[in-house]
């Protein structure tokens, strides 16, 4: 068989390797079914499954999702009546309730007006005008999708750099020019060159500076958009698989809802967010003061675009007054509801009856009932006045479109894989496996947890980066005798920090889309963001959060008779436990 009939096979292969992948998949994990106790090993099989085909989308994401279905019960692992709730629980609805605000704001386009202004305010330097492009892209993340606010806020960018720098193709053609003295060593004809050729070099090396601060531009509005999707519960899917596994899991625990989240992850976003910047400014020249005075023209003509931009908004109209206002009403109630460190709005109520999902719910049930235009008071009086028209803030067709379906599937997939995990005993069994962690000092194994899931999620999505390993580490908590939320919390803002791939995050892929950038400049770039973002979450984790969720002493709801009553424990040979004590 020659060269060429191998490549042409391969080819062949490689057009239906999505095939081959459903098709061999099942056959090569058949032997766990034989091989390993008889739930664990079942549960193990179809996790694995999954995750095989998340990780390559043989299947869309949603269709996986929905393998518990028809695999849990036919398999004897869950009834179909436990498996079919998990896809809408409350946490779904906070996470729908969190969409629909969204499509909202995009609507009406408040989204655009609050970026401009920020930019407005931070001023067109390059380092300001990246850390503006950051703030605004992580405050926007934080309520709208990290995919929505990167798509919004990249055509914004582009706008800016062409009033500064000029026409991209031109900025490009200028980094290859050549001069007469190209293929000698400049060190030995500088002396000799002329006029021409030292300007041409000149026009090259700006060239290259201009390039290299809109690739800063580029790469920091999907890192900022990912960072910004850390601070809400409803910013970012495994926020959301945290707190529902953590209800299913453990039902005693009512220490993580929006307002607590919000306080501890937003001290830790704005962090990362500074470190960010200041290494994206260094790295893409945002720091560099040369040739300030010659770019001052630039700069204003960059000003100029933005306030341009502004203008043409026009004033607030009632619907984006209206809007602001809700939105404003969403973050509070939510914040104060139950936020732990004070006493929240949720006494005046039954105990445990109004969850997050309740007030998100409300909010949003306003938007399709609040009129989008001031209604006529005048037309009530006056037989000859008209009356204008009755246009809800949002209606069902508009959230159909704008909410992203898939999603809920999603997080309906990972609660019900959690499920099976919990019920079958197979993350108690996995667990237990995990003895040699117990020796490791739980600083350690908090970054080294942090870090792995961070690499993990650059090669499969976040969701299901969380959903597969967060029952694994719950047990792995209980099984040193840790606080789970010591471990768990890490994992889930680390599974956010996807920045050295292109395919890591729809983000990453949006921005590496626009041609600015090259895989070599994602990589540098991630690999420094990465260490910067576990250290960030250690630190976080083993400071202030230490002190709002107690996790120093192992809690009495992660103990086995106020855990769920249905998960199946395995009794883990003895260990010495970890002590937070002198961390």
């Amino acid at each position: 068989m020659d060269m060429e009939t191998i490549s042409t096979f391969a080819k062949k292969l490689w057009c239906v390797k999505k095939q081959l992948i459903i098709f061999l998949t099942p056959l090569i994990f058949l032997p766990l079914l034989f091989g390993l106790p008889e739930k664990e090993g079942k549960c193990l099989y179809v996790v694995l499954l999954m995750a095989v085909f998340w990780c390559t989308e043989a299947l869309p994401l949603a269709v996986t999702a929905m393998l518990p279905v028809c695999l849990f019960p036919t398999m004897g692992i869950l009834q179909s009546k436990i498996v079919c709730p998990q896809y809408f629980l409350d946490t779904n609805f906070l996470f729908l309730s969190g969409l629909v605000m969204a499509s909202a704001i995009e609507e009406w386009g408040l989204h655009r007006r609050i970026a401009l202004k920020v930019l407005k305010i931070v001023g067109v330097k390059p380092a300001w005008l990246i850390l503006g492009m950051m703030i605004t892209s992580a405050f926007l993340s934080m309520w709208l999708s990290n995919t929505a606010t990167t798509a919004m806020m990249l055509p914004i960018a582009n706008a800016i750099l062409e009033s500064l720098f000029g026409d991209l193709a031109t900025l490009k053609e200028n980094c290859k020019l050549k001069d007469e003295t190209e293929g000698e060593e400049w060190c030995r004809v500088l002396p000799h060159a002329t006029s021409s050729d030292k300007d041409t070099k000149e026009i090259r090396t700006e060239s290259e500076y201009q390039m290299k601060v809109w690739k800063g531009f580029m790469i920091c509005i999907p890192y900022a958009a990912s960072i910004g999707g850390t601070a809400t519960l409803t910013g970012t899917a495994p926020n959301l698989i945290l707190i529902g596994q953590l209800k299913s899991y453990f039902p005693e625990c009512d220490l993580i809802n929006f307002g607590s989240w919000f306080a501890f992850s937003f001290p830790l976003m704005v962090l990362f967010l500074i470190l960010s910047w200041l290494w994206i400014s260094f790295l893409y020249g945002g720091l560099n003061t040369r040739k300030q005075d010659e770019r001052a023209q630039a700069e204003r003509k960059a000003q100029a675009v933005i306030e341009d931009d502004y203008r043409k908004l026009g004033p607030i109209n009632f619907a984006e007054g209206a809007i602001g206002f809700f939105f404003i009403l969403f973050a509070v109630l939510l914040f104060t509801r139950d936020p732990k460190f004070v006493t929240g709005w949720s006494k005046f109520f039954n105990k445990g009856y109004v969850s997050d999902a309740t007030t998100g719910v409300i909010i949003v049930s306003i938007l399709f009932i609040f009129p989008s235009q001031k209604p006529s008071l005048s037309w009530w009086f006056d037989s000859r006045a008209s009356n204008t028209s009755y246009v809800p803030l949002l209606s069902w067709r508009k959230a159909q479109e704008c909410v992203p379906w898939n999603i809920i599937l999603l997080l309906g997939g990972g609660f019900a894989m959690a499920k099976g995990c919990e019920e079958s005993g197979l993350a108690a069994w996995l667990g237990s496996y995990l003895q040699p962690i117990a020796q490791v000092p739980p600083a350690v194994a908090v970054m080294f947890i942090t870090a792995f899931v961070a690499c993990f999620t650059e090669f499969a999505s976040n969701t299901a980066t969380i959903i597969i390993f967060l029952p694994v580490i719950a047990e792995l908590a209980m099984f040193v005798n840790v606080n789970p939320l010591y471990f768990m919390i890490p994992a889930t803002i680390g599974c956010s920090f996807a920045f050295m791939l292109p395919v890591s995050t729809p983000p990453n892929s949006i921005a590496f889309a626009s041609g600015h950038l090259l895989v070599k400049d994602m990589v540098k770039t991630g690999f420094v963001m990465n260490i910067l973002g576990i250290l960030s979450v250690s630190l976080a984790i083993n400071t202030w959060g230490r002190a709002m969720f107690s996790l120093e002493t192992y809690p009495d709801w992660a103990r086995q008779e106020n855990m769920s009553s249905t998960v199946p424990h395995v009794q883990f040979p003895s260990v010495s436990p970890f002590n937070l004590t002198g961390l």
